[in-house]
């Protein structure tokens, strides 16, 4: 049906499913606006809807596009994949929150995009750090 619609009309809407893009996006609270895959190759920041081998639509973004395909890891996963230039299907562009439209090309979407991923190695490590400070207190209280 998602193949379709873009192939047939070059867009559609569906709210989202997941956790991996927060805190962009909230589960089946928001609903977003794809277009069909542009003709140009995707750039880094654009939040790609890409289906997997195994037949799962996703919607991450791009971190790094390199020459065959990208890099591409959802906004609450520190994960990347690799991702071929056929698997892409289309580009978020835009996302409708409490009746609001927020275009991908509004400051307040490109400033998010900008300062969550500029700081994603200080995430990172503080993911890691409470992680290892997790397992130091179960290892302290189980003795």
């Amino acid at each position: 049906m998602i193949e379709q619609e873009l192939r047939e009309h070059g867009q559609f809407a569906y709210t989202t499913k997941g956790v991996s893009m927060r805190p962009l996006l909230r589960q089946q609270r928001d609903l977003i606006v794809i277009h069909r895959r542009p003709e140009e190759r995707l750039k880094k920041y654009d939040a790609a809807l890409f289906k997997r081998d195994n037949g799962d639509y996703v919607l991450h973004r791009v971190i790094r596009v390199r020459e065959h395909d990208y890099i591409i890891c959802g906004d609450n996963l520190e994960q990347m994949e690799p991702v071929r230039e056929d698997q892409i299907l289309g580009v978020l562009h835009e996302v409708v929150r409490n009746g609001k439209t927020i275009s991908v090309n509004d400051f307040s979407y490109l400033l998010y995009v900008h300062l969550w991923w500029d700081v994603y190695p200080v995430r990172f490590f503080l993911r890691r750090v409470r992680r290892l400070g997790g397992k130091i207190k179960r290892k302290l209280l189980n003795g």
